[in-house]
């Protein structure tokens, strides 16, 4: 992910999830939590969705190329295998910026294969290779242990496929696990989200069209923030009315947010409306967390109540679309 500097009518939005800079959000409406307006499933269980962000940080930094990464791989495929109908393992190479040539790993869970109605839903699992916005300059080389970026979207959505299991769903739902997202410089908008441009390109079913896409990135901290993404609304501005509507708890805000070069761009890019629920501070002088980019991006940092506001409300949408 990277900042994109926007001018945008007397106002210019510094954003990103890649280099530094300014980010400041503009009201769309009221600052306001958005209340739920359907029926929604059970309560989503974020105690869960902690446990498996945690499981992940156990393994260390899931950095490409690394055992810790191989490791943390067949972990997913095999928690996957647990509540998903098939699992599919996509191998590739891409090219970094800095690195040259990488193999990556996608990793894709379905929910019922044959369902025509599909919805997408993804997060990236690997971690920044360095902690380059840490403020001491002796970690900027040391890698990112990635509780919140990378981990927690990712536990959302194995807690999520777990509670379909169980509960069941008429929809079709492929989880896509993209690789490679973090590898990215500052000024080079096509060296993050690697393992999601990859797919874009080799998609696991042919000619692959859902009603439409939804990432999750940094979902975990206790005082998140989830403003309407810009790039989100220029393409999707009405799954993001949707998914807001619906939102569950205090965490989701009814305002403009700033623009994030991130994994859902090149979604979109490939023809599938995507959107992008990730934490944007409007107070911070990188637009994000403290912790992002930092060694310090650890468990202490995530929130139970905030993974479960970001599954429940996953919940609510997979629910509004049932009826």
């Amino acid at each position: 992910m990277k900042m994109t500097l926007l001018y945008m009518v007397l106002a210019a939005l510094m954003t990103a999830c890649g280099s530094t800079g300014t980010s400041t959000t503009t009201e769309a409406t009221s600052d306001t939590t958005a209340t739920t307006t359907t029926a929604s499933r059970a309560q989503f269980n974020g105690d869960a969705a902690y446990e498996l962000t945690r499981q992940q940080c156990d393994f260390g930094p899931r950095v490409p190329a690394t055992s810790a990464h191989a490791k943390c791989a067949d972990w997913l495929i095999a928690t996957l295998k647990t509540s998903c109908d098939t699992v599919i393992l996509q191998t590739g190479t891409v090219q970094t910026a800095t690195q040259g040539a990488l193999g990556i790993k996608n990793i894709i869970g379905i929910i019922n294969p044959d369902a025509s109605q599909r919805l997408l839903l993804l997060a990236h699992w690997d971690t920044r290779p360095w902690a380059d916005n840490d403020p001491d300059p002796a970690n900027h080389k040391r890698p990112v242990l990635g509780a919140n970026d990378g981990a927690s979207g990712v536990g959302v959505l194995l807690q999520l496929a777990q509670q379909l299991k169980a509960e069941g769903t008429t929809l079709g739902i492929d989880i896509l696990l993209v690789d490679a997202e973090d590898m990215g410089e500052n000024d080079n908008e096509d060296s993050w989200g690697l393992g999601t441009q990859y797919w874009a390109a080799h998609p696991h079913v042919p000619g692959y069209k859902p009603l439409f896409g939804i990432l999750l990135d940094m979902v975990g901290s206790g005082d998140a923030t989830f403003s309407r993404e810009y790039y989100s609304m220029q393409y999707a501005s009405g799954i993001v009315d949707l998914v807001w509507r619906l939102a569950a708890g205090s965490h989701f805000k009814d305002v403009q947010g700033g623009a994030v070069t991130d994994d859902h761009i090149f979604i979109n890019r490939a023809g599938i409306p995507c959107i992008d629920i990730i934490d944007l501070r409007s107070d911070s002088d990188t637009g994000f967390c403290p912790e992002w980019h930092t060694v310090d991006d650890t468990m202490p940092h995530i929130s139970a109540s905030t993974l479960g506001e970001v599954g429940q409300t996953l919940l609510n949408v997979i629910a509004d679309l049932e009826q």
